[in-house]
């Protein structure tokens, strides 16, 4: 059987095309397992902060003032992308600008604050304009009946980049320490090594993958951003049209603030409330990834069966029961538990939200609709991490109750996905453009 189904793919779409497109994953991967998650987050928080008590709410307003930046630009960007057909031109730069931010991470060491939030708030921001520019591709090469298989081969081929970039990043930072070396050392060259590894697998996605969106109709007063803020403005205005979209939009605003809390302090919890160190952090997070690809590629067949709506609300459940297992583990073993957990329910969560997006967007605004679903998802980005920051500055320290609060985003993201009625959103999706 072949790993990409023909019958899976939209009319004309190789499989090379969709090997691309999951290369983009694969690429980027990196960045978010080791910049955000298990490597340079804690550096921040224990080196360049020198541990001090608002060095988890430093680290998580720099993410906050990236995100709210993400937030205000990448509507029209996406928007711009559609009635420029330049969403692979886009990409491109998006992500040349994270690889290079990426790399001057390497340059932060003990006391570079001002630095390294440049750094971050860069990187972040770049990487977010590629990861939905890359998502916007998803509707133009699956059939709506299969997006979340398709969608779930791009995640499950995404942590296997991660897996890449960690892996070499640990067996640096292992032989670093036999050497003697302290993470101001190490941990620059592990920066080093998640932007080679981005740049060169991205390659495949730009060889590969095919721009298929045509340029749309437009004068010259509607060739540039100010008209991407008109058509933005106009979506909204039409925005019931489109109502089961927008309620998926604020479900992700609840879930993703979860999901990104999990992301952005994973490794911060680890060595503040578990007491890990660096090399067991990498591992656990290694662990992580793998249970996040096997999580997102069989969820994926999965939720094709029995809907995305179904799929959501399964893993929404799950991240529940991960957030009161972290809360209770007082030693290694049920924490090794609640992190397994955490990843199964990462990949399959990531993959279903992406897939319900691309069913109810419609297809002649692909771009500009995955544009407001990166709007949510980077809203959620500020909320949680900032939630969670907040929770622990005010109970000095806190993140067992930091870590339990984490837990009432999935319970509300959870309510309100009841109001998606997905053949509803659909139907609105096929209907021609508003004028």
């Amino acid at each position: 059987m072949p790993l990409f189904p023909e019958d899976a793919l939209n009319p004309g779409v190789k499989r090379r095309e969709v090997l691309g497109w999951a290369m983009y994953d694969f690429a980027n991967s990196g960045y978010t397992t080791v910049v955000l998650t298990a490597v340079f987050n804690a550096y921040f928080v224990g080196v360049v902060a020198g541990g001090a008590d608002w060095a988890t709410l430093a680290w998580t307003l720099a993410l906050a003032a990236s995100n709210l930046l993400v937030m205000l630009t990448s509507p029209a960007l996406g928007a711009y992308a559609d009635l420029r057909a330049a969403k692979k031109r886009l990409l491109a730069l998006a992500t040349a600008g994270c690889v290079l931010s990426t790399a001057a991470l390497a340059l932060v060491g003990p006391g570079d604050l001002w630095l390294a939030a440049v750094a971050i708030v860069l990187s972040n921001l770049f990487f977010s304009h590629g990861e939905s520019l890359a998502a916007a591709f998803l509707p133009e090469i699956s059939q709506r009946d299969a997006m979340g298989r398709v969608s779930g081969w791009g995640w499950s081929f995404g942590y296997f980049g991660g897996m890449l970039t960690l892996g070499l990043s640990l067996g640096y930072v292992l032989w670093a320490q036999g050497q003697g070396q302290k993470a101001a050392d190490f941990v620059p060259v592990t920066m080093w090594i998640t932007a080679a590894v981005f740049a060169v697998a991205s390659l495949g996605t730009f060889v590969l993958l095919r721009e298929r969106a045509l340029p749309q109709a437009a004068g010259v007063s509607d060739a540039g951003m100010a008209a991407a803020w008109r058509r933005l403005a106009a979506t909204w205005h039409h925005a019931r049209r489109y109502r089961d979209f927008v309620q998926l939009l604020a479900t992700a605003v609840a879930y993703q603030a979860g999901i990104s809390v999990v992301i952005a302090l994973a490794a911060i919890y680890a060595e503040q409330a578990m007491g890990f160190g660096q090399t067991e952090t990498m591992a656990l997070i290694f662990l992580v990834n793998i249970a996040s690809a096997a999580g997102a590629f069989a969820f994926g067949y999965w939720q094709d069966s029995i809907g995305h709506r179904t799929a959501l609300s399964v893993t929404l459940w799950g991240w529940i029961a991960m957030t009161a297992l972290a809360f209770m583990a007082t030693s290694p073993p049920l924490f090794w538990v609640a992190a397994v957990l955490a990843g199964l329910c990462m990949g399959s969560s990531q993959s279903a939200g992406r897939a319900l997006a691309g069913l109810l967007a419609p297809p002649t605004h692909l771009a500009e609709f995955f544009g407001l679903w990166t709007f949510a998802v980077r809203l959620s980005a500020i909320v949680g991490p900032v939630t969670y920051g907040l929770v622990t500055w005010a109970t000095d320290g806190n993140h067992r109750l930091a870590i339990l609060s984490t837990g009432v985003f999935f319970v509300v993201g959870l309510l309100l996905l009841r109001g998606v009625d997905v053949a509803r959103g659909e139907r609105a999706a096929r209907l021609p453009a508003a004028a």
